[in-house]
């Protein structure tokens, strides 16, 4: 029997149990890609223009990866983004054919990621929708697929919170379910020295302390630094060629 049937046809059955529950919200959080406004390690590596293009291609990548998601009616998408003042954002949204958009604000990235989940939350209430799992995610991941994103709302049905670890120890996506929204939890945003290595193990210890029940997705690689673009360096010239970086 051909496997990619058998897979295809698991896809579709996890995919119509989805929408039998409560439709999430996946916002993704992403920087302008512009010189010096993105990929700071990585424009000391390959200089600040190359990093910009690939932080493009990557964030085109993943929107293009939840615009699967909504587009099957499994959840509804938000961008929250950095680096540009709210006209500009919305300006940009319109062309990507994005509807809700705004920027993350001040801050560390706990602070900003809080403020997604507070505003994310307040929004569906004073709409009065179903205050519904919210996850986040990031635009540093060119593998990152629209199987990883079921996986994660599948996950979030049955279980408080989720977390897709990096290989860098943090994470490329944060989900937490109703109950840790309604009052927002502030254990994963707080005492976590944000851009190290012990993020994600930090998470995890803070979940267990509040006896979260919780689950972890297939670990990946953000893109950060030169050694993780390694697929796409020349082997002979040792140079990257943005060219060639393709998703």
């Amino acid at each position: 029997m051909n496997l990619r049937l058998i897979t295809m046809d698991l896809v579709q059955i996890k995919t119509k149990d989805l929408k039998n529950y409560n439709k999430p919200t996946i916002v993704l959080m992403t920087r302008w890609p512009a010189i010096y406004r993105c990929k700071n390690r990585l424009s000391k590596d390959i200089g600040a223009l190359q990093a910009a293009k690939i932080q493009e291609k990557l964030t085109n990548h993943t929107i293009k990866v939840v615009k699967e998601i909504q587009k099957e009616g499994l959840a509804d998408i938000k961008i929250a983004i950095d680096g540009i003042g709210i006209k500009a954002a919305k300006k940009w949204a319109t062309i990507n054919k994005i509807k809700t958009v705004e920027t993350q604000g001040p801050g560390c990235l706990g602070t900003k990621m809080k403020r997604q989940f507070l505003k994310t939350h307040a929004k569906k209430n004073i709409s009065g929708q179903i205050a519904n799992p919210i996850l986040l995610i990031g635009t540093d991941l060119p593998s990152i697929s629209r199987l990883d994103l079921i996986e994660a709302i599948q996950i979030l049905n049955h279980k408080e919170m989720v977390l897709g670890p990096s290989t860098d120890g943090g994470y490329w996506l944060i989900g937490l379910a109703n109950k840790l929204l309604n009052p927002l939890c502030i254990w994963p945003f707080s005492g976590i020295s944000w851009g190290t290595k012990q993020v994600l193990e930090k998470t995890i210890r803070l979940a267990a302390l509040n006896q979260i029940n919780y689950q972890l997705l297939q670990t990946k690689n953000d893109v950060d630094n030169i050694i993780d673009l390694s697929p796409w360096l020349d082997s002979n010239t040792f140079q990257l060629s943005v060219s060639s970086y393709q998703l």
